[in-house]
């Protein structure tokens, strides 16, 4: 038989996406959502399946009657399937049960590649709701409304979804880009204090890893940011989201096929504390321990000079997280380090931890000393004590 040649072929395909930011977003004269929904179809209406954090509920309980009396008085743009109330945090991805309570509204109210699944919640929720979207017909349009900080300023501004599996965050997931997303200042008033600090982490991460100028305005503004000052934290929500668009779009691995995540900064402990603390931890909690762990290992490495490093533990201390690393036993100290290798799994290949070199420079490792680590713990607990 004649040998037959192989066929290579290749294209491209732009991807764009936006996000947005208003104050009351189902206010009935806010006309956001129906101007984003008229942009895509300019006349006739489209099919919305709302899907709601509980937690979101909680403390806005007449928000599903809010959303259903947008729908049914802004205009004939938008045409109101339902709402589905889901669990909020990491509930609803510790497993498949919330993907398939989505996957039954998408099919049961006929939501096809023409409508929109609206995700309104936090940074769990919005990656629950994006997986099932992204799955359902090969994917079906989603609009992200995230409600906490740190789903504002990065959760929800990427292009990945995931949910648990296997006892791993994130096993199960997907690269999809959202059409928009909608950062709506008014959620934040009602979070609880905890939440509203967690996103912080994500943005004093990104200023460490790309832009010093970001890292000494939140310096300059850890205590206002403390206070909830919202004009502090709303210029903190816009320039990380700006970080961290800007490195997905001229970073050169959107997809993240190659090694290194430089966004991942602090997160190789972090996804395993949150593991071991059953997600008692808030994942920004956990970060902020996941860098100031890093950054001690930066340090006794000499990557970085003790000033560096103080200044940095100081600055997350006054936004107000707690550094400890909770571990107290040598079995608990195991586990901990277990997450270094299946972070190694999660990216693939090489091994990349990403630290810092100085305030706004990143430097990646390939290797790391599991004694040096270890005692980079000791020498946290003893300065955060």
């Amino acid at each position: 038989m004649k040998e037959l040649m192989p066929i290579t072929q290749s294209f491209t395909v732009n991807y764009q996406y936006q996000l947005l930011f208003t104050n009351g977003l189902f206010s009935l004269d806010n006309t956001l959502l129906r101007a984003i929904i008229r942009k895509y179809k300019p006349v006739g209406e489209v099919k919305c399946f709302f899907v709601l954090d509980d937690k979101v509920l909680e403390f806005h309980p007449n928000l599903i009657n809010a959303i259903k009396t947008y729908c049914n008085q802004i205009g004939d743009a938008i045409k109101y399937t339902q709402t589905l109330v889901v669990p909020g945090g990491e509930a609803s991805k510790k497993d498949d049960a919330a993907v398939q309570q989505v996957l039954k509204g998408i099919n049961d109210y006929a939501i096809c590649r023409h409508s929109f699944v609206i995700a309104i919640g936090g940074g769990a929720v919005i990656d629950m709701v994006g997986y099932a979207a992204a799955i359902a017909h090969r994917g079906v349009k989603l609009i992200r409304v995230p409600t906490t900080v740190l789903a504002q300023n990065d959760a929800a501004v990427g292009v990945k979804n995931s949910i648990n599996a296997f006892g791993k965050k994130n096993f199960l997931g997907t690269f999809a880009l959202p059409y928009a997303i909608i950062n709506d200042f008014q959620f934040l008033e009602t979070l609880e204090q905890r939440d509203w600090i967690s996103g912080v982490a994500e943005a004093v991460k990104v200023a460490l890893i790309k832009d010093a100028d970001f890292f000494q305005y939140i310096k300059n503004k850890a205590q206002n940011l403390a206070a909830r000052e919202m004009e502090s934290m709303s210029y903190v929500i816009h320039r990380c989201a700006e970080l961290h668009m800007q490195h997905i779009a001229l970073g050169g691995d959107p997809f993240e096929s190659g090694s290194s995540r430089p966004l991942d900064f602090g997160h190789w402990a972090a996804h395993k504390l949150e593991q071991m603390t059953h997600y008692q931890l808030r994942h920004g909690e956990a970060v902020a321990i996941g860098m100031a762990l890093d950054l001690t290992y930066a340090y006794l490495v000499e990557l970085i000079d003790l000033q560096t490093l103080e200044t940095i533990l100081t600055v997350l201390q006054q936004i107000g997280f707690n550094l400890k690393v909770p571990v107290q036993t040598e079995v608990e100290l195991s586990v901990l380090l277990k997450g270094i290798e299946e972070f190694r799994e999660h990216l693939g290949g090489e091994l990349t931890i990403t630290l810092i070199s100085e305030i706004g420079k990143k430097h990646d490792v390939h290797t790391i000393d599991y004694l040096v680590m270890k005692d980079a713990i000791r020498v946290l607990n003893q300065k955060v004590a």
